[in-house]
């Protein structure tokens, strides 16, 4: 039987059998809506677009034997895409719903995918079929963030996203993996990102992380890193171990012990909480100062800036100019500048907003704050 295609000014519309046979290439610029068969391919099917989004909907799922994709703005998947052998990654992000993670993009057998990066990966849901060991091309906005399975035996069928959020208010899941329940005090899990990873097969999971993970906040070495998820039965966080560390607090990787990870509705990165217990003693805050003597906000008091010994303080005024450093401060600011060139130096600083950023370094943070200063002549 003969395809039956229609095309109008913004889709192509399948509604009869297309078939692609051995080095056949067939490139669209148009949205693609599939009520036939196409499934029984064996070139290549690209996507291009250099000013428009593209969408892949229908009745019936494609089944692509080459699969690329070069869309700046993005080829938005509405039904699941099926890849056979290879998923070339050239430009632009294959968007998935996360409402519906049974819509995805599906890695059969031996297929493979090449050219993931930040700007181009799956945002949403991307599925595996017949596979035992896969990395996931997942990620979120601008970031990749893979993740990688190693089973035990073959998946019939798994899959898994990334989602830039904090588990604590998730935006899809219709409930809260609150990080204050967990099996004991010591552990600490991310406020910054999660993955929801099903598979009901025994498995090691590897996840990474990036500068805005955070990972200094879970340990004082990145050996002290583990996976950690949220038990689908007992509600509650659990330490999943960790096999193997690599790279630093920067950007690395950690695999997890075995586990099952359908048993766990999301998991994370964590590790121990002593650093995180640490800042939550140390107030970090804008501050208002009244140097006039009478023992009431004459000083700069960052309260439990003794749990960072090892710290530095610079205050800047409205112009970015330098008028206070100190290292290992100890709540001495009495509005007085110490800075060479200050014509204030020695004298009080004028009354007005300055800023402050402080290192702590035995923590590896940095923060930012404003100071309000009313001077000593005008108490």
């Amino acid at each position: 039987m003969a395809p039956v295609i229609g095309w109008c000014q913004d889709a192509v519309h399948n509604y009869g059998n297309i078939q692609i046979h051995d080095d056949g290439l067939v490139g669209f610029h148009m949205d693609v809506i599939n009520n036939g068969a196409f499934n029984k391919n064996k070139g290549l099917v690209g996507f291009y677009s250099f000013d428009k989004p593209l969408t892949i909907s229908g009745a019936s799922n494609p089944v692509f034997y080459d699969f690329e994709v070069a869309v700046d703005n993005d080829l938005y998947i509405d039904n699941t895409v099926g890849i056979q052998n290879n998923a070339n990654f050239i430009t632009g992000d294959i968007v998935t719903s996360r409402v519906a993670s049974e819509v995805n993009i599906n890695f059969l057998n031996d297929s493979f995918y090449t050219g993931d990066e930040n700007l181009a990966k799956v945002d949403g849901y991307a599925a595996i079929s017949k596979k035992s060991e896969f990395t996931f091309p997942i990620g979120q906005f601008d970031k990749i963030r893979p993740l990688s399975i190693a089973s035990v035996s073959s998946n019939d069928y798994a899959k898994s996203a990334y989602y830039y959020e904090d588990p604590n208010t998730p935006s899809v899941f219709g409930t809260s993996f609150s990080t204050f329940i967990k099996e004991n005090e010591t552990l600490s899990i991310s406020e910054y990102e999660f993955w929801h990873l099903e598979s009901t097969i025994p498995s090691k999971v590897t996840l990474t992380w990036d500068e805005e993970s955070n990972a200094y906040l879970f340990g004082e070495t990145i050996e002290e890193i583990k996976v950690v998820g949220w038990s689908a039965i007992d509600k509650i966080w659990v330490d999943l171990g960790n096999t193997n560390v690599e790279g630093n607090f920067a950007y690395g990787s950690v695999t997890s012990k075995e586990f099952i990870p359908s048993d766990y509705e999301i998991i994370t990165i964590g590790g121990n909480s002593d650093i995180l217990e640490t800042l939550d003693n140390i107030t970090l805050d804008n501050y208002y100062m009244t140097p006039n003597g009478d023992g009431i906000n004459d000083f700069l008091e960052i309260e439990g800036i003794e749990n960072s010994p090892n710290n530095a303080l610079q205050i800047y005024n409205r112009y970015g100019r330098l008028v206070f450093s100190q290292k290992n401060y100890s709540n001495e600011f009495t509005g007085i500048s110490n800075v060479n060139g200050v014509i204030a130096k020695n004298i009080g600083l004028p009354s007005g907003i300055y800023f402050y950023i402080v290192d702590l370094n035995d923590l590896n943070f940095k923060h930012q704050g404003y100071l309000y200063l009313t001077t000593y002549q005008e108490n």
